[in-house]
């Protein structure tokens, strides 16, 4: 979308969702009630759900943008439908399960205004009691994959080694550049979008997180983290409907971010450590059924 062509909208918000009809309603209640006076345009795209949530928000939302897909086509894939039917100065990106606390989107919209290195931005994430939810990561490396592989993050509280790639060592209290910010909600500059471009679609879902904030740092657009907006994220909204598939697509898009940013021999370093994780898992299944056969 070309800025010319855009009319005075401050943010538009595209959200996409797949059989979470609750957590979509919910999504929409807090934006409308937390809006204030900003110009807000809302896209919802609706990937092919079953559970009526299409209709019920063309019925309490009538004001919304509805698009209706005849299938799922992704996560990468419906979010650019969606930003592509967008005219705002910003656009946001905002997971069906997130509820926008107060304030969240003016304070947004204002650090974004006043910082025009910033291309990509997100509030500080909370879970639903009030906790924090880390939602900042390092870009996946061999040291961070291993340490997650093997699950011995733990052992962080003595070295720093053995950090994995979730920032979970910093309580996201400060304004910080950072390699990752977690998809769930981004706030994005129009003219970064421009200038980077949409998702990939290869990513049928994860993975264009990762792949997206790397495009924008190697634009040399900025990605911060921004504590002074903050939302609720449920987490699983969608992907609880069929985690076996979920978790099957997860590693497909690590091999396929590996590919594509470390080439072949980047990927066959992920397949290794895919491998491994397996392997520790079965391990320390068997053994937790041998000391308790009732599991």
């Amino acid at each position: 979308v070309c800025s010319s062509d855009l009319g005075m909208v401050d943010i538009s918000i595209v959200i996409v969702s797949w059989n979470a009809k609750d957590y979509l309603l919910a999504c929409l209640r807090s934006i409308r009630q937390t809006q204030g006076g900003l110009s807000v345009e809302v896209v919802v795209v609706d990937n092919a759900s079953g559970d009526g949530s299409a209709d019920a928000v063309a019925e309490q939302f009538p004001e919304t943008r509805l698009l209706r897909n005849a299938r799922n086509l992704g996560f990468a894939a419906a979010n650019n439908q969606g930003i592509r039917e967008t005219r705002g100065r910003h656009v946001f990106l905002v997971n069906s399960d997130v509820v926008v606390l107060e304030g969240c989107l003016q304070a947004l919209v204002e650090f974004l205004d006043s910082h025009p290195q910033a291309g990509m931005i997100a509030p500080r994430i909370v879970n639903r009691d009030g906790s924090l939810q880390v939602s900042c990561r390092e870009f996946p490396g061999i040291r961070n994959s291993l340490v997650a592989a093997l699950g011995v993050e733990g052992l962080s509280r003595w070295s720093r080694f053995f950090r994995g790639a979730f920032m979970d060592w910093w309580s996201h209290d400060s304004v910080r550049e950072v390699d990752v910010l977690s998809g769930c909600f981004w706030a994005i500059r129009r003219e970064a979008l421009d200038s980077v471009g949409l998702l990939d679609e290869l990513f049928f879902i994860y993975g264009e997180d990762v792949d997206w904030c790397r495009r924008f740092h190697d634009a040399g657009w900025k990605v911060l983290l921004f504590p002074g907006a903050q939302a609720i994220h449920f987490g699983g909204a969608s992907s609880a409907n069929a985690p076996t598939r979920f978790y099957i697509e997860m590693q497909k898009a690590r091999l396929q971010y590996w590919r594509k940013h470390h080439g072949p021999s980047g990927q066959a370093a992920c397949w290794a450590i895919i491998f491994l994780h397996q392997c520790v898992r079965v391990i320390s299944r068997s053994v937790g059924c041998v000391i308790q056969p009732s599991r």
